[in-house]
C-alpha cells in the first residue's frame, strides 16, 4: 500500500466515523425526544387520573354530608 492510499484510507476512516457518529447522535436524540414525551404523557395522565379522582371523592363526599 502506497503513502497515498494510506493517508486516503485514513482520512475516510475518519469521514466515515465522524457521519456515523452524527447520525447515531441524531437518531438517539430523537429516540430520546419521542420517549421523553411517551414518558411525560404517561406521568402527567396518571396525575391528572389522581387528581381527578380526589376531587370527585371529595364532591361525593361533601355531597353525602
Amino acid at each position: 500500500m502506497t503513502l497515498e492510499n494510506k493517508v486516503v484510507n485514513q482520512v475516510w476512516d475518519q469521514v466515515v466515523n465522524q457521519v456515523w457518529v452524527q447520525v447515531l447522535n441524531q437518531v438517539m436524540t430523537q429516540v430520546e425526544d419521542q420517549v421523553d414525551n411517551q414518558v411525560m404523557n404517561q406521568v402527567l395522565g396518571q396525575v391528572w387520573d389522581q387528581v381527578e379522582n380526589q376531587i370527585k371523592n371529595q364532591i361525593s363526599n361533601d355531597l353525602r354530608k
